[in-house]
């Protein structure tokens, strides 16, 4: 399906009536960047928690692009308070902001913090999809990945083990995972982490691994 056009004036005024804007100087860097995070990364986030709330996707609740769960965005500690306040999401226990963690790595979705300045703590969970995310889909159309990326863990492929099923290869959002001719082909530069991958993997083929170490 083509790529949606850019954002009408009308949504964007929708989308950021209640944001002021500043102007930024000439050469001053402003560091905010999506993070990949695999599940076990998105759990330990959880765990350490204040507060949870569940929300609504709203790109794929825009684009209706797939049939992905809606109810999936996780908010955390101030973006939790926020939310609710707003009336835009609903109180969870930990248990359950794990069970959609779950749900979501099961249907294949990856899990987005926005970082900000590298130590700010991070407000919400995306379980993001290639065909409704912008930020995912501009990606795949135009590059950029470690400009608007970045996570601490990649997967690592065992040539021995890989039975070149390509059950993997319609998992991966980045095109790390592709076939050429019969054979499994692993690009690990093109790799984030995410993880989906490894679930529909039959033979143990793929695994996770540290950034740092790999």
């Amino acid at each position: 399906m083509p790529l949606r056009d850019d954002w009408t004036r009308e949504e964007l005024t929708k989308e950021f009536d209640e944001i002021s804007g500043v102007t930024i100087p000439v050469n001053i860097r402003i560091e905010a960047r999506q993070k990949i995070l695999c599940l076990d990364a998105a759990e330990r986030i959880l765990r350490d928690a204040r507060r949870i709330a569940v929300g609504e996707c709203e790109c794929r609740a825009k684009m209706k692009r797939c049939d992905g769960p809606l109810d999936v965005c996780l908010f955390l500690d101030e973006g939790a308070d926020q939310q609710i306040e707003k009336g835009l999401g609903k109180q969870v226990s930990v248990e359950e902001g794990l069970d959609v963690l779950r749900e979501t790595t099961e249907k294949g979705l990856m899990h987005v913090a926005l970082v900000e300045r590298g130590s700010a703590p991070i407000k919400y969970i995306c379980s993001c999809c290639s065909c409704c995310c912008q930020c995912i889909a501009a990606m795949q159309r135009l590059g950029y990945h470690d400009a608007l990326v970045f996570s601490d863990m990649v997967a690592a492929h065992s040539p021995d083990l890989c039975d070149d099923c390509g059950a993997c290869v319609e998992r991966c959002n980045f095109g790390a995972l592709t076939m050429v001719g019969d054979k499994l082909r692993f690009e690990r530069s093109k790799c984030f982490g995410c993880g989906v991958c490894l679930a529909p993997c039959p033979s143990g083929a793929l695994l996770l691994q540290p950034r740092s170490k790999a």
